[in-house]
């Protein structure tokens, strides 16, 4: 699957996806874009899940009629996101269009 890494969180969270094509906000040059638009884009680029730890990012968008899933994670910091990885990799398997996923990974935390 092709999945989009929002750009609060830290790009080491791509190699912990090796079964997917994992790209960056950043990387794809859509850094700063709000995420309504951003979502616009994803799916028009062919992404499948957006990765983010904007929880708020359910409640600002009607889902209904995306073909991107959501997964949302409770922290941004690496040292508290890594003892989460298999939850992680096992909500993008999992992903299906126009869902949304929390996963929660401990005290939240900005990295």
């Amino acid at each position: 699957m092709r999945v989009l890494l929002d750009e609060n969180l830290p790009h080491r969270l791509r190699l912990a996806l090796p079964n997917h094509e994992v790209m960056t906000v950043a990387y794809m040059g859509w850094a700063g874009v709000k995420n309504g638009e951003l979502l616009k884009l994803a799916e028009a680029n062919g992404f499948e899940i957006f990765l983010t730890a904007d929880g708020n990012l359910s409640y600002q968008q009607n889902l209904r009629d995306r073909s991107i899933a959501l997964v949302c994670l409770t922290a941004l910091d690496w040292e508290i996101l890594r003892p989460h990885l298999g939850k992680i990799v096992a909500a993008v398997d999992t992903a299906s269009p126009n869902s949304f996923q929390v996963v929660e990974c401990g005290e939240f935390r900005r990295g």
